[in-house]
């Protein structure tokens, strides 16, 4: 199984492809187009804003890569949000594959922004098998709406999509490398569908 990380330019990659060390899975860190198309899956990790995430894919050419691979893909955090259509987060096109859009949290009474910790996520999808209820470590200010490809949903202040998915691609709002027992799981079954 050879799996490569996206390296979009902006994010920690080194924690993800530890996280994939301790699985016994070998994985590589990439831009190089050759590199991708070889791979039998993908990560897209992401830290930071949509707009700079967005600009430094077109950078390294990555775009179309992206939009129209055949290969199960995994975006996170970020990775996930920069799948739907649009981010407010700087009025950011994003790149289309999913029908949604990447909102700011609404301000709320007695909850403080970033949603930042662990919280708890319920799913019924073979992602999610063994984990439905399990908890999940979030770092985000932005969230996406459920919709008709949420697979897992999660509240603070508002339910919100915590994974959604759509064919060969799927997303997660949480970031499994920094989530312990439950992120490996989740990884693994990414790695094992």
């Amino acid at each position: 199984m050879k799996l490569a990380i996206i390296d979009t330019g902006c994010a920690n990659l080194a924690s993800l492809k530890f996280a994939l060390d301790r699985l016994g899975q070998k994985s590589i860190i990439t831009h190089d187009l050759k590199e991708l198309s070889q791979a039998d899956k993908l990560l897209l990790p992401g830290v930071g804003t949509a707009a700079k995430a967005m600009s430094n894919l077109r950078v390294l050419n990555l775009e179309n890569f992206i939009q129209t691979t055949t290969k199960p893909l995994l975006g996170i955090c970020l990775g996930m949000q920069i799948l739907g259509e649009f981010s407010e987060e700087l009025h950011q096109k994003t790149l289309g594959i999913v029908s949604f859009e990447t909102q700011k949290f609404q301000e709320k009474v007695n909850f403080t922004f970033p949603h930042m910790g662990w919280n708890q996520v319920f799913s019924s999808h073979e992602l999610f098998k063994g984990l439905n209820g399990a908890y999940f470590y979030f770092v985000h200010s932005y969230c996406v709406s459920l919709n008709e490809y949420t697979i897992a949903e999660c509240e603070y202040s508002i339910k919100f999509s915590a994974s959604v998915n759509k064919d060969n691609f799927y997303g997660v709002q949480f970031h499994p490398e920094r989530s312990g027992e439950a992120g490996e799981v989740l990884l693994k079954n990414f790695i094992n569908m």
